[in-house]
């Protein structure tokens, strides 16, 4: 069976997006480029988000001592071994917020990144609060040459929710990024969390229908991990009753009954967060690759014969 994404799995998949967007294998490179946020710096709060630990997401090749271009050619290195393939790469600029400064220092960072042949593109992973309308008709320009998507993260549709993890903006600044990005022309994602704390599991499930309204190209969901380091860490070990936690199979369950009302259009570039074992605070579900979750979350949906949008309205 064919489904409206114009594959045979059961989800609008990341990885049969890019054959189809690029008509072959192309590599994500994460780079590091030394930015901050503004919930870190004091331009809208300190301390950040109270789950944040970038350190815990970073590749060992990623650090922002070396160079735009010597983190490039590492991580082609890098890559090259596990990913023969790929001979065409985009520079994904993950951590922290990647449009927090001025324009200038925007335009010299990106163009080191695109100066390299191999690099078709980037995605840029930032906050709905670190981008205006200068910034969103520089990266048009650039979209019209290379490929640029702009990733952000949302987190929580719930404004109660942004308060209390620290987020520092609310839900209509992410309608508000996301909409005047589309409206450019601009790739758009967007990154949610499932199991914030005070959020139950009905709100975090109506979450599908509010975002299936919105004009994104990709999103990415993570099961929230509690990381060592955070303040997120402290409340958990102070008043454990703040988190309703999920478990492995009942998290899958959840996500394939939120996959079924999500928007079919919305390509799912992953399910699960993945930390190291070593900065997790709470007991991980087992020694799994994100591959290895990815097939047994899409072997419920066959087991369920459902798929993503089957009742979306």
């Amino acid at each position: 069976m064919l489904y409206p994404w114009g594959d045979n799995r059961r989800f609008n998949s990341y990885s049969n997006y890019f054959k189809r967007e690029f008509g072959g294998r192309v590599q994500k490179l994460t780079i590091d480029a030394g930015f901050t946020c503004p919930n870190r710096d004091g331009t809208v709060a300190v301390g950040g988000c109270t789950y944040c630990n970038n350190d815990a997401f970073n590749p060992s090749y990623c650090t922002p001592s070396k160079s735009i271009t010597q983190q490039i050619d590492e991580g082609i290195e890098f890559h090259a071994v596990r990913y023969r393939r790929a001979d065409r790469y985009l520079a994904y600029f993950q951590a922290f917020s990647n449009t927090h400064a001025p324009l200038a220092k925007l335009e010299k960072l990106y163009s080191e990144a695109l100066a390299n042949p191999k690099i078709i593109g980037l995605v840029i992973g930032t906050r709905p609060d670190c981008v205006d309308e200068q910034k969103l008709d520089y990266f048009q320009e650039l979209s019209k040459k290379y490929y640029i998507a702009l990733e952000y993260g949302v987190e929580s549709c719930y404004n109660k929710t942004l308060e209390l993890i620290n987020r520092g903006h609310n839900f209509e600044k992410s309608v508000w990024a996301i909409e005047e990005t589309h409206k450019r022309g601009i790739k758009t994602g967007a990154h949610i969390i499932f199991g914030l704390p005070g959020e139950s599991r009905q709100e975090m499930m109506a979450e599908a229908a509010i975002l299936s309204k919105l004009p994104l190209n990709t999103i990415k969901f993570h099961q929230l991990q509690i990381i060592k380091g955070t303040t997120m860490e402290l409340q958990y070990q102070q008043n454990p009753s703040m988190f309703n936690l999920f478990g492995m199979e009942e998290y899958f369950n959840f996500m394939v009954d939120f996959l079924e009302q999500l928007n079919p259009n919305f390509v799912v570039e992953r399910f699960t967060g993945e930390a190291p074992p070593r900065y997790l605070a709470t007991p991980p579900w087992g020694n799994y690759r994100t591959d290895q979750l990815m097939v047994m979350l899409e072997k419920i949906l066959e087991q369920r014969n459902t798929w993503q949008g089957r009742l979306f309205n």
